[in-house]
């Protein structure tokens, strides 16, 4: 049984950093991409990065770029976010998803499997 578990969720200052993390288990990742996703109520969900397991590439959402990072411990099966700068616009449910494409896709529907989220509010 497949598995994505996010953790590190939590309540922040403006300002402040979170570094999220995602725990894959259930079958072999090595050749898919994973990457992170959020939701805020009422709006839709929202790409942020992707990697993949194998040669590390990533490709980062154009407004997110220099403020998020994804990378993966391959041994720990586990891929992380790290979030600066956060603003209260970041409040949102944060979700890990992993696609089988090659292709660091960017769609929610590209992407196979999900995580159950985890919770970021970012106060001002």
């Amino acid at each position: 049984q497949v598995q994505l578990i996010e953790s590190g969720g939590g309540l922040v200052q403006a300002g402040g950093s979170l570094k999220l993390s995602c725990a894959a288990s259930g079958r072999t990742f090595s050749d898919y991409t994973m990457g992170w996703f959020r939701q805020a109520p009422g709006s839709e969900r929202e790409f942020l990065a992707a990697i993949r397991w194998s040669g590390g590439s990533t490709f980062h959402a154009p407004s997110m770029e220099g403020r998020f990072t994804i990378s993966r411990d391959n041994a720990k099966n586990t891929v992380y976010l790290q979030m600066n700068s956060l603003k209260p616009d970041d409040t949102a449910v944060y979700y890990c998803a992993a696609s089988a494409l090659v292709t660091l896709p960017r769609y929610w529907y590209d992407y196979d499997y999900w995580g159950q989220g985890t919770q970021v509010i970012v106060s001002s």
